[in-house]
């Protein structure tokens, strides 16, 4: 099959042939129909973080059940599904409390070392990050697969596995916004203008889009916000408090550096929340515990993969969206074949665009 692979860490993916092995266990095949580029696949290819190549990345997925594993009980051959990197046993007590994103056990689901390596190219083994969605097919473990319904197209399909949830699933599940509250948004990329979607899912009277790029200034508007500020020619932290008063209930930062999440501080009004999504990138950030956190008391907290559980969110997501309620249309900019995933992430990484999906093979 065709895949794009990480050779080096230069941030770009090399379309080649590689086989693929067959399910066992808990396993299935899937015939990926579409695959969102995310930033973080890209810093997979781009940041040094000691994981072995080569590799295939990709984590947005949606595609067809091709085949099962002897033990796979709850999806069948011809099931259309999305596939989330968010592993989980079903067993842990994390898992059997609802929090299936801090599952213990993430391991369990992992491939056996009888079975053989999932890929391979040549003699050598390939490894996978996320579910390897850039290739024509992937093996998943049956965990990490939603059935969702066949009305559902495949592009917006996919970034239902990580844009959504974990924008929407950051309002609604990390921060639990709630009606009346206030919230502003550092980042409208794929997870920003989702955070905007699930804050006026939420019921949020004031949501403040902050980018330096006019196109997604512009787009904010389609996924919830009734401000925008451009932080390229304003103090984003005093516009973001004149626009909500005394600060917003709620700040998300959806880049990954010190000084924006230094802004999503600031920005927070007393017991407010801070919420971290951006994968860090540069010099880390410094707190002012004292100020920023005790006097204030505010908070910090991290957010992984939007605090989901993918059983129950994602298809209520899907719902959301055949009733016209999310906005996924608008993140979809465009289609793309597998061999045009080089010159689309530049242009996605430009800020020009939402995201880009691969839906031809």
């Amino acid at each position: 099959m065709k895949a794009a692979v990480i050779n080096e860490i230069n941030g770009r993916f090399d379309v080649e042939e590689i086989s693929i092995g067959d399910p066992v266990g808990c396993e299935v095949l899937v015939e990926v129909k579409a695959a969102g580029l995310c930033h973080s696949d890209l810093l997979v290819a781009s940041i040094d973080r000691g994981r072995p190549l080569p590799m295939v990345a990709g984590h947005e997925m949606a595609g067809i059940v091709a085949a099962i594993g002897p033990d796979v009980r709850d999806l069948a051959v011809g099931d259309h599904v999305v596939g989330s990197e968010v592993k989980f046993c079903g067993h842990c007590e994390e898992c059997l409390a609802g929090h299936s994103y801090r599952c213990v056990n993430p391991g369990e689901v992992s491939r056996p070392p009888a079975a053989g390596p999932k890929l391979r190219r040549g003699g050598g083994d390939v490894q996978a990050f996320g579910v390897a969605a850039f290739a024509e097919y992937t093996l998943c473990h049956a965990n990490s697969l939603v059935r969702i319904p066949k009305e559902l197209p495949f592009p917006q399909a996919a970034v239902l596995s990580c844009a959504a949830i974990t924008g929407v699933g950051a309002a609604l599940n990390t921060a639990k916004v709630q009606p009346g509250d206030t919230v502003a948004v550092i980042g409208l990329g794929g997870i920003g203008l989702n955070i905007l979607s699930g804050a006026r899912i939420a019921g949020a009277a004031t949501i403040i889009g902050v980018d330096v790029h006019p196109a997604k200034l512009e787009l904010a508007a389609r996924f919830g916000a009734t401000h925008v500020v451009d932080s390229s020619t304003e103090d984003a932290v005093a516009r973001v408090r004149e626009i909500s008063g005394r600060g917003v209930h709620h700040s998300f930062e959806a880049i990954g550096l010190a000084v924006t999440q230094a802004q999503a501080i600031g920005m927070t009004r007393v017991g407010g929340g801070a919420y971290f999504i951006g994968i860090p990138q540069g010099a880390p950030l410094e707190v002012d515990v004292l100020r920023s956190l005790i006097a204030s008391q505010r908070r910090i907290q991290g957010v992984y993969m939007g605090s989901s559980n993918i059983r129950r969110d994602i298809p209520l997501y899907a719902e959301l969206y055949l009733q016209g309620r999310l906005n996924l249309d608008d993140l979809v900019a465009q289609e793309i074949p597998l061999e045009g995933i080089n010159d689309a992430y530049r242009l996605q990484e430009s800020g020009a665009i939402a995201r880009s999906v691969i839906t031809s093979f």
